[in-house]
């Protein structure tokens, strides 16, 4: 005795192919999140790293300025720049360290008031191609703070009024992003000392 079984066309059927379909679904949804979570990653690290190199560059700026103004006390309580030096509008005239105090800029600028991201090594502007795009740094933030510090404890800053010979420069870095707010990317604190001349 032979069984004839019908014959049966050599495809899927429709619950095969919904079950395929929902598999590579499913598969691609869960390769997508974790290609998202790792540009994401990837991005905050590129930011972070930028923020650190325009904090950096900013405090080597400001240590690189004398303690006080000529002719000044090392212990004025208003640390803060002259009419004279925020004239230009720029920080070019800033020659010492408690110019910077509450001092914040946005987009960040050379101290001549040149955006960032367009001059070469030598102070010569870059080929246009070779610009970062403004953009890009418009969200970008940095702030200054100088305070005296409390020698007992140098982590906080001195009661308002007293002075001593420590003060704590303090560059923080944000970034005003429209999708998750203001963050904060760096902070740099360096104390400096006050030697009093021989």
């Amino acid at each position: 005795m032979q069984n004839h079984l019908p014959n049966r066309p050599n495809a899927f059927t429709l619950v095969e192919a919904l079950v395929a379909l929902t598999i590579t679904v499913v598969a691609g949804s869960a390769l997508l999140l974790g290609i998202e979570s790792t540009v994401q990653t990837t991005n905050d690290a590129v930011e972070q790293t930028i923020a650190q190199g325009l904090a950096s560059q900013l405090m080597d700026e400001i240590l690189g300025c004398r303690y006080m103004e000529y002719g000044c006390s090392p212990y004025d309580t208003v640390m803060t720049a002259g009419s004279a030096e925020l004239a230009p509008g720029t920080r070019e005239l800033f020659d010492d360290i408690d110019d910077f105090n509450n001092w914040s800029q946005r987009p960040p600028e050379d101290p001549w008031g040149v955006a960032l991201g367009k001059e070469d090594r030598d102070g010569q502007a870059r080929h246009p191609g070779f610009h970062i795009s403004q953009r890009y740094l418009n969200g970008w933030q940095r702030e200054v703070r100088v305070s005296y510090i409390d020698v007992s404890n140098p982590a906080d800053a001195e009661t308002a009024g007293l002075t001593t010979d420590y003060r704590a420069v303090e560059v923080r870095v944000y970034r005003n992003d429209p999708r998750r707010g203001r963050r904060e990317l760096a902070k740099l604190r360096r104390v400096i000392a006050y030697v009093p001349p021989l």
